[in-house]
């Protein structure tokens, strides 16, 4: 990647405020955008776009080719007469603000979309329709069979809810031909269920018409827009269902192992994910083509793209599938630079973020140099009270160990507490550490702590990603307003209400803490020369 310092904000689109329950790419998004301008930055980094399912995880998606309908903006639909204004008044239990209700607005959201989607096909001008037919035409190596998965699912997922019986896994559900994506059922589900699966296809038009107009908004006032895939992709997908001989699977479609990272300091049993596993040597019998399509799939839709979990193409955490935790698992080599070698053959030098946080080994350092990738480094993880007693400040995620400027700093992740709550939960000792060391002075602990508490901590926090070497700076939002963990995004390997943080639409009001925040970030982008 070309070595020009820049920065930016961390904000996944679902969190930006909205009438409708959820952000989308409208309104706030452009003001958003404008805001990022006035406040000199050159960077917005997002989560991954697709559809999501059960949990809500942009990292577990029904295909990591489409777009998620959910982000639609509906009154952009109106703008263009795809749909009338009366269709899509909020019901009463959207809520105008505070944290999205994934299940209302799945449960009034799509509905909408469905009827948008009937109308324009009955309805639009010709420039339209030579619009969506260009779309299909471009997207037709993911979009069909997207499609159809997605009518298959809707199909069965309602005739279990009126069995009364839980609707599972593709491959424990549907119908032996079809779980088994036998071309002659295929092609038998798309003739009789043609209109329902146009229908998602222009579903998918929407979010590609709405998404492309503002990343050309944004590359316009010279943003760029860094994407994200996670490496492995989710069980009930397209992804897996379309393209089973490229995954470690049963001949039902069951997995044989799945995905995971084993015990370590934070979780005495790991994690276990639960994604089904690539079967790399039938990925290199077809040139790693899926891989091709899909980074050129991303690529098109971002500037940058963050690929989530690189260590796996090293090595893999494999895990027998049935287990209940990670601890039996093995690591397996994975693709190493083969891969990215292809990659590079078809694509060209592409712009590429390896999230290299976790166990990491030498191996993995040295395929993350060769490629040429910048890896990552978090703040957050900088300031450990036992490491310091016995090795001195010596971290290598402290700004002046930054072995290269070749990295992207971040103050912390959708994985992490928010900034402000790091601080409330820090002990005694780790907070006394990462006082002094940001204010380059002796402190008490009362003394920390009022600095904590009126938010000064935080903004020197920012400051000091800002001042690091890193090539890249990318802050996540509620780092920016100084808020606290009720407003974290994640908590990893839980479930309930992740995901669902918003903004409040007060934040774009003059005099609102984003806009006074502005302020500062264009005197630190000066002042550090980003």
């Amino acid at each position: 990647m070309q070595q020009v310092r820049k920065s930016g904000i961390l904000l996944h689109p679902t969190s930006l405020p909205g009438k409708y329950g959820i952000g989308t790419l409208g309104e706030y998004a452009y003001k958003f955008i404008d805001y990022l301008e006035e406040a000199g930055q050159k960077l917005w980094q997002v989560l991954p776009l697709g559809p999501t399912g059960y949990g809500d995880s942009p990292y577990a998606s029904f295909s990591t080719f489409a777009g998620n309908p959910l982000l639609i903006d509906l009154d952009k639909l109106v703008e263009r007469n795809w749909c009338f204004k009366k269709d899509i008044i909020p019901c009463e239990y959207l809520k105008p603000e505070g944290n999205v209700d994934f299940g209302t607005v799945v449960w009034w959201k799509l509905p909408v979309l469905f009827s948008a989607a009937k109308y324009f096909l009955a309805n639009a001008n010709e420039d339209d329709k030579l619009l969506y037919k260009g779309f299909c035409k471009k997207s037709s190596l993911w979009l069909d069979m997207y499609c159809i998965f997605m009518s298959i699912k809707n199909f069965y997922d309602k005739k279990a809810q009126k069995e009364n019986t839980n609707a599972s896994i593709w491959y424990s559900y549907w119908p032996k031909e079809l779980a088994s994506c036998s071309k002659e059922a295929v092609a038998e589900w798309k003739k009789n269920h043609k209109e329902e699966i146009e229908l998602y296809k222009v579903i998918q038009f929407f979010f590609d018409i709405q998404w492309n107009e503002l990343k050309s908004y944004a590359n316009d006032k010279n943003i760029l827009i860094i994407g994200d895939i996670p490496i492995f992709v989710a069980i009930d997908s397209a992804d897996v269902w379309a393209n089973q001989s490229l995954f470690q699977l049963e001949k039902s479609g069951k997995p044989l192992c799945v995905a995971g990272v084993p015990p370590d300091y934070f979780s005495a049993t790991g994690q276990l994910w639960g994604n089904p596993l690539y079967d790399w040597d039938a990925m290199k019998k077809t040139g790693y083509n899926w891989w091709i399509i899909r980074i050129k799939r991303i690529l098109e839709l971002t500037d940058i793209l963050r690929i989530d979990h690189f260590r796996g193409f090293e090595a893999y955490w494999s895990v027998p599938f049935g287990q209940e935790t990670a601890v039996n698992g093995k690591w397996i080599k994975g693709p190493g630079i083969d891969l990215f070698k292809a990659i590079k053959k078809k694509l060209g030098d592409i712009p590429i973020i390896a999230e290299d946080l976790g166990v990491i080994t030498d191996e993995v350092r040295e395929l993350r140099d060769a490629c040429g990738f910048p890896g990552m480094k978090v703040l957050q993880f900088a300031f450990n009270p036992d490491e310091a007693r016995q090795n001195g400040m010596t971290n290598s995620f402290l700004p002046h160990n930054f072995e290269t400027s070749n990295c992207i700093v971040y103050t912390g992740t959708h994985d992490n507490d928010t900034m402000q709550g790091w601080f409330e939960n820090c002990s005694d000792e780790q907070l006394l550490l990462v006082s002094q060391y940001l204010l380059g002075k002796k402190l008490t602990v009362s003394e920390a702590k009022k600095k904590v508490s009126d938010k000064t901590l935080c903004k020197e926090m920012i400051k000091l990603a800002f001042a690091s070497s890193a090539q890249f700076c990318v802050i996540p939002i509620q780092d920016i307003l100084c808020v606290g963990n009720e407003a974290r995004m994640n908590v990893p390997s839980t479930t309930g209400s992740n995901w669902s943080w918003r903004m409040s639409k007060s934040e774009f009001k003059n005099g609102s803490r984003l806009e006074k925040f502005c302020d500062y970030l264009s005197f630190i982008t000066e002042m550090y020369g980003r």
